[in-house]
């Protein structure tokens, strides 16, 4: 008889917070650096074109002892079924015996990880004294970005949210960004004050809805895009120097959010090379022949543990293309795992 811990979607969210969350997936990034995590391949499959998928993205930790997977599928037509149109739920391995420790709701995993992630692009290739973010989407993930982008650059003062189809979106989401803040700051620091009131008071910024995007990303230091688009929202003559870009929404063959030629004269990094060119936002470039795989400066992990730097002067425009890997997931999912154990938190079934 094997133990097995099942943690559910609201648990998952109790002993998640983000400042140990971007550390986690920072960790993850340079254990792949360092060539003790690796990734399998991604499994890919549409049941109806636009309508349902799926996909698998799974790897190993040597460096933390676990492998797994996160399976997540997209119905778009569950919603009017009372179902949500998102499922998902990770799965962790021992990887020195190969038993399982646990599984839990794939959601909030996702949602903390990917905000990480925005906001460690901008901790090591933006301006340190970079003021103002554009957001480009203001769906689930738009709160998670803020949220790390916050904890990482001490300096934002003005966060512009733009939404491609609707300005009403886009205000409405404003309107309640800083009490949406405000929750999940007190949620996840009740019991350090003194974290929390620094947190507290950086959400005390601007947030302004925009319908005009060439002028919020001509005013923009760093801009996070977070949406499903599938052509370039801001092109490239828009784009000051100094700006960085973390891409975040093209995450499979299709999806694109900035213009190709931007990549032409950036700096650009990657989670991942082989994602990047096949399914991130650098994959246009990169098949249209606009850079080849060598023009891609590194992987995040080599920018962190400082063998390769991140912008070389302030006129430098820097590109973050995070496709997601299954490494933040996996160790953050058994970080989860861990914090359940010492609080006896989930049911734990045999196998």
């Amino acid at each position: 008889m094997i133990p097995f811990r099942v943690i559910d979607q609201e648990n998952v969210k109790k002993l998640l917070e983000m400042k140990s969350v971007i550390e986690l997936v920072e960790r993850a990034y340079t254990l792949k650096e360092t060539k003790e995590a690796s990734l399998f391949p991604m499994v890919f499959h549409e049941f109806a074109p636009g309508k349902a998928d799926m996909d698998i993205k799974s790897g190993h930790l040597m460096g933390a002892d676990i492998f797994g997977l996160k399976l997540v599928s997209w119905f778009g037509d569950n919603p009017a079924k009372n179902l949500p149109a998102l499922v998902g739920f990770v799965l962790v391995l021992d990887s020195d015996t190969g038993v399982p420790k646990g599984m839990m709701s794939g959601e909030p995993v996702t949602l903390m990880r990917t905000g990480a992630a925005g906001g460690i692009g901008a901790k090591y290739l933006a301006r340190p004294e970079s003021e103002n973010l554009l957001l480009v989407g203001c769906g689930h993930l738009a709160p998670y970005e803020i949220m790390a982008t916050l904890i990482t650059m001490e300096n934002i003062k003005k966060v512009t949210v733009y939404h491609a189809s609707s300005y009403e979106k886009a205000t409405t989401f404003c309107t309640t960004i800083k009490e949406k803040l405000h929750e999940m700051f007190l949620s996840s620091y009740q019991n350090d004050h003194q974290l929390y009131q620094t947190l507290l008071e950086r959400t005390e910024i601007e947030y302004v809805a925009t319908d005009d995007i060439r002028r919020a990303t001509e005013e923009a230091d760093i801009i996070i895009t977070a949406t499903p688009s599938r052509k370039p929202l801001i092109l490239k003559e828009w784009v000051k120097p100094g700006t960085h870009f973390s891409c975040i929404g093209a995450d499979m063959a299709g999806k694109q959010e900035i213009d190709e030629n931007l990549f032409t004269t950036a700096r650009v990094f990657v989670d991942d090379v082989t994602q990047a060119i096949n399914v991130g936002e650098t994959k246009i470039a990169f098949h249209k022949g606009l850079i080849s795989q060598e023009d891609i400066i590194a992987e995040m992990g080599s920018v962190i543990l400082g063998r390769t730097p991140g912008r070389l002067s302030d006129q430098d425009i820097t590109i973050y293309d995070s496709t997601g890997i299954a490494l933040q997931d996996l160790i953050t999912a058994d970080y989860i795992l861990k914090q359940a154990e010492e609080k006896g938190i989930g049911s734990v079934v045999s196998l």
